[in-house]
């Protein structure tokens, strides 16, 4: 449509939303663009939401060049749109659960660095769901530690608790459910390895937790709970002492002793062979003038986390 002044609308829209991200598009490509709405008086460059129509103008002579790029804009809208959906719903499979509403799953994974990058203030980040998701966590994992172990004293539930909670076992799963690749970043988080982060994990997994139990309610959080922490409940209840993805076997024998009256384990350098870029370390762990266990690795730490995991099971064999 041309207007009697030569100028032609090229978008009616009531989304003030859409209007300013369209403006911003043509200004970019040096189109100036006449911005007009049904609001009287409105003293606005755009119309509030909802409240009338906004309708965007331009030259005669650019009417071709608008177009096409509104086309473009809307084209990879749509190719966003498919993208985003099959990224959750593959999320969803793993999660073995489907979501009511989409917009929870996505408001769980969306970082607060993508939040502030959109120029809409539309975007919801999860740290709101985070806090929820810490809570219901709590609770369930409380729960079941309360259920399937009634002989256990408060302070060995809480540490039990404390290990199963903690941010490096979150991490840990999220990061084995494939979290990363689903969160919603801003480009600095995208460019630093963010979705790598297990800041960014542990709390991606509890924002997650949250969204299903406002989606689904307790039943199916606990479900979800029960599946993803399984391995960590094994950990748990063998005694197993975890930190940051891997089994800390001389954490893990400390506190066994030290629950058994033994005294702290001394562990040391035995032997080392090879040349400087390759060499072999043997380590020997004792506990008080008993040898309990030996083994060797690539690094002296690699050797005592070895040397401790042999003790273990020398100790606890009949």
């Amino acid at each position: 449509m041309t207007t009697d002044s030569g100028l032609a609308i090229i978008l009616r829209t009531n989304s003030d939303i859409e209007a300013s991200v369209v403006r911003s598009l043509l200004e970019a490509q040096g189109i100036h663009v006449l911005t007009a709405s049904d609001v009287p008086h409105s003293v606005l460059p755009l119309t509030v939401a909802g409240l009338g129509e906004v309708r965007l103008s331009v030259r005669q002579e650019m009417v071709e060049v608008a177009t096409r790029v509104i086309a473009d804009y809307r084209d990879e809208l749509a190719m966003q749109r498919i993208q985003k959906t099959e990224a959750l719903a593959e999320l969803e499979a793993t999660l073995c659960y489907t979501f009511h509403d989409k917009g929870l799953l996505e408001d769980s994974l969306t970082h607060r660095s993508r939040a502030n990058e959109e120029e809409s203030g539309g975007v919801v980040d999860n740290e709101s769901l985070e806090f929820l998701g810490d809570s219901v966590l709590g609770l369930v994992i409380s729960d079941r530690l309360f259920r399937e172990f009634p002989n256990y004293n408060e302070g060995q539930k809480s540490k039990m608790r404390a290990q199963l909670v903690s941010a490096q076992t979150l991490a840990r799963i999220g990061e084995q459910i494939g979290l990363g690749r689903h969160l919603l970043l801003g480009r600095g988080e995208e460019k630093t390895g963010g979705r790598s982060k297990p800041s960014l994990l542990a709390d991606g997994l509890e924002a997650v937790v949250a969204a299903i139990y406002l989606d689904g309610g307790l039943v199916n959080a606990e479900q979800f709970i029960g599946r993803v922490f399984r391995p960590a409940f094994e950990d748990v209840r063998a005694g197993r002492v975890v930190h940051g993805g891997a089994r800390d076997h001389k954490s893990t024998l400390q506190e066994w002793l030290h629950a058994h009256g033994r005294p702290t384990p001394a562990y040391a350098l035995v032997a080392e062979q090879g040349p400087g870029h390759d060499k072999t370390f043997e380590v020997e762990v004792r506990v008080g003038d008993q040898s309990v266990g030996r083994a060797e690795g690539r690094s002296k730490k690699e050797a005592e986390q070895r040397a401790a995991e042999r003790a273990i099971a020398a100790l606890l064999s009949p």
